[in-house]
C-alpha cells in the first residue's frame, strides 16, 4: 500500500527554507544562523519534516549532516520552489513599475572586476528600474544556481564540461593571459619585446582559481620568467596600485583590468609567445525564457564587449555575428 504523505497540504515554506539551508550548510549551527532562527526550532522543523516525508533527511555525523538520497532530492526541489517564488515577486514588482524588474547574475571572478562593472554601468544608464542581483563563485557552484532559476545566467569564462549538461554556452569574447603594465612603462619603449626584456622587471601575479593559476603559470613557464621572485596578491585593487606605481609588470587575464586598459593607464605588452585561447561569454538556461531584465542586461554587455573589441583589446566573437543571427538569439532566449 502507497503511504499518502499529502505535500501539498502539509508542508510550508518555512520547511522548504530549512531544508534548502541545511543541505546548503550542512550544519544545524550555521543553517539556524542562516535563517535567524535559534538551533532547537531548527531541529523541531526538521524532526516535521521527517515525520511528514516519512523519510530519514540527513545524516548526522561527529561534525554537521550530511543529505540522504532523500534530503537531496527535497533539498532541490525546495530550492526550485523558492527560486519560483522569488522570481514572481520579481515579476509582480515589473508589473507594477513599469521599466523595472531584477536580474540575478552568476558571475566568474575574472569577468566580475573585468567586463562586469561596464556592462552594469551602461545598464544602470539605459534601464534605471532595472535591479541587480549578483551571485559570485566558480563554474560548478552557479551551475545548480542556474538549473534551480536561482540566477538567470552566467558571465565569464566558458570552460569546457567534462560531461555534457545541456546549459548553452555562447562565447562573445577572449580573455587570455596577457602582460600588463603602466603607460609609459620602459618596456613598451623597446623595438623588440622578448622574454629576456621581461625577465628585468619583477612579476606581480594574481592569486586566483586553480584552473586560471595554473594557466598563468604554464605562461610564465614558458616565457621562462622568475615567479620566484614574484608578489602574488588576491586584492586586486592592491595590484592595480601597484601596477599604476611602479616598473612592475603583470601577468594576469587581460580584461580583469578592462576599465585600466580603456581609460589607457594601463598597456597590454605584446608577447614573444602566443598566450592559450581563452573564451568567455554566457551560460544560459534551456528550459526558461529569459527575463526582460535579463535580456536588457544581455544586450548591454554585448555593446560593452563591442567597444573593448573596437579599442583593439580582445578578440570577440560578436563582431562575427550578423545582426539577423542576433535576432534570432534575443527571440530564443524570449521564448
Amino acid at each position: 500500500m502507497t503511504l499518502r504523505r499529502y505535500l501539498d497540504q502539509r508542508l510550508k515554506l518555512h520547511h522548504l527554507r530549512a531544508v534548502e539551508a541545511i543541505a546548503v550548510q550542512r550544519s544545524l549551527l550555521r543553517a539556524s544562523a542562516t535563517l535567524g532562527i535559534s538551533q532547537p526550532a531548527l531541529t523541531r522543523t526538521l524532526q516535521d519534516l521527517e515525520e511528514i516525508t516519512g523519510q530519514r533527511l540527513f545524516d548526522r555525523l561527529p561534525r554537521g549532516v550530511r543529505a540522504t538520497e532523500a534530503g537531496t532530492l527535497l533539498a532541490t526541489s525546495a530550492r526550485r520552489i523558492l527560486a519560483e517564488l522569488r522570481r514572481l515577486d520579481e515579476e509582480l514588482d515589473r508589473l507594477s513599475e513599469p521599466g523595472g524588474g531584477t536580474v540575478a547574475i552568476g558571475t566568474l571572478p575574472v569577468a566580475a572586476t573585468g567586463v562586469l562593472p561596464g556592462a552594469l554601468t551602461r545598464l544602470t544608464t539605459e534601464h534605471p528600474g532595472i535591479r541587480v542581483r549578483l551571485e559570485q563563485g566558480r563554474t560548478e557552484e552557479l551551475l545548480p544556481k542556474l538549473a534551480a532559476g536561482e540566477i538567470d545566467l552566467i558571465v565569464g569564462r566558458l570552460y569546457e564540461p567534462a560531461v555534457p549538461d545541456g546549459f548553452p554556452r555562447e562565447p562573445l569574447w577572449e580573455e587570455p593571459i596577457s602582460v600588463l603594465v603602466r603607460a609609459g612603462h620602459p618596456v613598451l619603449d623597446l623595438p623588440e619585446i622578448t622574454p629576456e626584456a621581461l625577465r628585468r622587471y619583477e612579476l606581480i601575479l594574481p592569486t586566483v582559481s586553480q584552473r586560471v593559476g595554473q594557466e598563468i603559470e604554464g605562461l610564465v613557464a614558458l616565457l621562462d620568467l622568475a615567479p620566484a621572485t614574484s608578489l602574488r596578491s588576491s586584492s586586486y585593487g592592491f595590484i592595480r596600485e601597484m601596477l599604476h606605481a611602479t616598473d612592475l609588470i603583470a601577468l594576469m587575464p587581460r580584461l580583469m583590468m578592462a576599465g585600466d586598459l580603456l581609460r589607457g593607464t594601463l598597456r597590454v605588452v605584446p608577447l614573444p609567445a602566443p598566450a592559450p585561447p581563452r573564451p568567455a561569454g554566457l551560460i544560459l538556461p534551456h528550459d526558461r525564457p529569459m527575463p526582460p531584465g535579463g535580456l536588457a542586461f544581455i544586450a548591454c554587455l554585448r555593446a560593452h564587449i563591442a567597444e573593448i573589441g573596437e579599442r583593439g583589446l580582445a578578440a570577440i566573437t560578436l563582431a562575427d555575428t550578423s545582426p539577423l543571427e542576433s535576432d534570432r538569439t534575443a527571440a530564443r532566449l524570449a521564448r
